[in-house]
């Protein structure tokens, strides 16, 4: 297999990519380099009502942050161009009129009044709403074109994930298969026809995909009998969908869909992927921390479990901690000033930030979570408090802290030691008085790198 894999995604623009896409290009994406393959990306942009200006170049940026840089695509080119199935429309249009031809397909011009009230009889005789086959030996000339379904007719196919298949086209006198429209009226193809003509112009070998396409599949099936491709279908593989919790399937309904939710959340991409490739694969050690590059060298699409995963986001959030508290501290230190803008960080120097980051580093999961946690650190923080008892608190404090001498964190520690004792107060309380928040990095260790004399202006103001 070396060397002849090709695997591709095949996404739609219509919006920001869904993390259910990457999770399917990261198969896609492993299985080819694992093989010493390629890796396509295709754009199915034939849904014109549903496209979004603007999608393709979000989904580039997605992949390329994950790390997952395809091998041909619409803006890398390649043996096979064009990548976009607008470009294409000529290619469909030949073979849906070569199956006209050989009597595999036909032209319908049925209005969509009349379809809808086939498929209201249908529903009320509790049958399966389709196509009823009215224009199939009317000999039309125009409108669009449907796929001719025999039946009778027994095909089986081979999936690398849940083995042999095997339907019928017919139960009786019942279809089970609909007459698919292949072409529409505007020349534009459906899913249906172009899948199959792009997956087998451009040599793909594995087509994985999510297991909702199965039905479909059966369609595909029967188009590449009909065009005298079944001996260079593709193997293909479906993947379990991802589930939420409750086992309900992860939608666009649901927030942490979207990719771009993940980096404006403070996740990195290290640990999504990683978290993705444990989504119906099992790592042979049960390791759960592992890199691409392991995940490459050990992943074959053949493991992949038939059990829908769960997409649990505290565990991918404790996963993201795990990724954190590993990286180099000069590199967590890009990371998160790539993460915020420019001017946040501008007002502390680099010596300092880079002091805050080493005790941060333990204490964060996300990158979010980083700014809230040092706000005390920005020069001129002052917190506030009405309550006389605080004020008392804060005198006691500067205090004691003006006595300390050596400013190192076991004497500052001593200091505030005496500050609770005196007050028969708990660390809260003086953490609120200092930063505004209860709780947070640990007091001695910040008040160390704010300075002392910072730190006792602000006990004064």
């Amino acid at each position: 297999m070396q060397g002849m894999v090709r695997t591709r995604i095949a996404p739609s623009p219509t919006g920001n990519p869904h993390i259910g896409t990457i999770y399917q290009a990261l198969f896609n994406y492993a299985f080819a380099k694992r093989h010493k393959g390629t890796f396509v990306v295709r754009i199915e942009d034939t849904d014109r009502v549903r496209f979004v200006e603007g999608a393709e170049d979000k989904l580039y940026s997605s992949l390329d942050w994950f790390g997952l840089v395809e091998d041909e695509s619409p803006r890398k080119g390649g043996e096979f161009a064009p990548y976009k199935q607008s470009e294409r429309l000529e290619l469909y249009k030949k073979y849906a009129e070569q199956l006209v031809r050989e009597d595999k397909a036909y032209y319908c011009d049925c209005t969509p009044e009349r379809l809808d009230e086939v498929r209201k009889k249908m529903q009320s005789e509790k049958r399966t709403p389709m196509y009823d086959g009215h224009c199939r030996e009317l000999g039309k000339k125009s409108g669009v074109i449907r796929l001719k379904i025999i039946p009778g007719q027994t095909y089986t196919w081979r999936d690398g994930v849940r083995g042999e298949i095997t339907f019928e086209t017919s139960k009786g006198k019942d279809p089970l298969i609909d007459d698919q429209v292949l072409l529409k009226s505007d020349g534009f193809p459906t899913y249906h026809l172009a899948v199959v003509v792009d997956d087998h112009l451009m040599k793909i070998t594995q087509a994985v995909r999510g297991e909702e396409w199965i039905p479909s599949t059966a369609k595909h099936v029967i188009l590449y009998h009909y065009l005298g491709w079944e001996k260079e279908m593709p193997l293909f593989h479906h993947t379990p969908l991802l589930r939420n919790p409750d086992k309900s399937k992860l939608s666009k309904r649901h927030g942490h869909t979207d990719v771009t939710w993940y980096r404006e959340e403070g996740f990195l991409p290290e640990a999504i992927i990683n978290f993705l490739g444990l989504m119906g694969w099992t790592h042979p050690e049960e390791k759960e921390i592992f890199s691409l590059d392991e995940f490459i060298h050990l992943f074959d699409l053949k493991d992949i479990r038939v059990v829908g995963p769960i997409f649990d986001l505290t565990k991918l959030t404790w996963m993201n901690g795990e990724y954190i508290r590993s990286m180099p501290i000069d590199e967590l230190i890009k990371v998160i000033k790539s993460y915020y803008p420019d001017a946040t960080f501008s007002s502390i120097d680099d010596e300092k930030l880079g002091k805050i980051v080493v005790l941060a580093q333990s204490r964060i999961d996300t990158l979010k979570q980083f700014e809230p946690l040092i706000k005390h650190f920005f020069p001129k923080s002052l917190f506030y408090t009405d309550s006389e008892e605080d004020k008392a608190i804060a005198l006691s404090l500067r205090e004691e802290l003006e006595k300390v001498s050596n400013w190192e964190t076991d004497t500052i520690l001593e200091a505030l030691r005496v500050v609770l004792k005196k007050h028969s107060i708990r660390m809260p309380v003086l953490y609120t008085i200092i930063t505004g928040q209860e709780r947070g990095l640990p007091l001695p260790e910040s008040l160390k790198i704010i300075g002392k004399e910072e730190v006792l202006s602000r006990l004064k103001k």
